[in-house]
């Protein structure tokens, strides 16, 4: 048997009154398992909660891992273009002209990448709609905001290797290799 109540007064102190009365009714009977409405709740929503802070745990993990991978393309692509970027400059390209091609040359993948990412999310939506509570399974501001996202990490990404090959010495490129 269950018994719900609904007062003003704490928790605890109404506790007390509650044993009473049911002692008063039926010494036999024990009361136990006594909570609030909260934690009822509160444990009812912990395993989803629980799946939840895990996907958001490996979501940041993956984007760490997006953001290095991008990093690490882009660094290589670089290096491997040490020599060209060093006769650019030799001809006259500013480093501002060098900044722009080598992070243009990172955004077009990552700008692709999302392109492709929001169609085949809104093709899996019906599989991820049983997942979500108050949000469509095709919300808009979430794919903007997730697009977003993506794209602000992989500019960050994109501007260490960037500023790397601005820097570059013409001389010392063309004398590499």
């Amino acid at each position: 048997m269950n018994i719900v109540l609904r007062s003003d007064l704490a928790p605890a102190g109404l506790l007390a009154s509650v044993r009473g009365e049911v002692a008063g009714l039926d010494k036999g009977v024990a009361v136990y398992d006594v909570s609030t409405m909260d934690n009822l709740l509160s444990r009812s929503v912990a395993p989803r909660r629980f799946n939840l802070f895990l996907l958001g745990l490996f979501a940041a993990i993956a984007l760490v891992l997006a953001m290095v991978g991008i990093y690490g393309v882009l660094a290589f692509g670089v290096s491997r273009r040490r020599h060209e970027i060093g006769i650019r400059m030799a001809l006259g390209a500013l480093p501002r002209q060098i900044l722009n091609l080598i992070v243009w040359q990172g955004m077009r993948l990552v700008l692709i990448g999302t392109v492709l990412g929001i169609l085949a999310s809104i093709a899996l939506t019906q599989f991820m709609s049983t997942l979500l509570f108050g949000v469509q399974a095709a919300d808009p501001l979430t794919f903007l905001c997730v697009a977003v996202l993506l794209a602000c990490t992989a500019l960050a990404a994109c501007c260490a290797p960037a500023r790397r090959a601005m820097r570059i010495d013409p001389m010392i490129a063309l004398r590499y290799e």
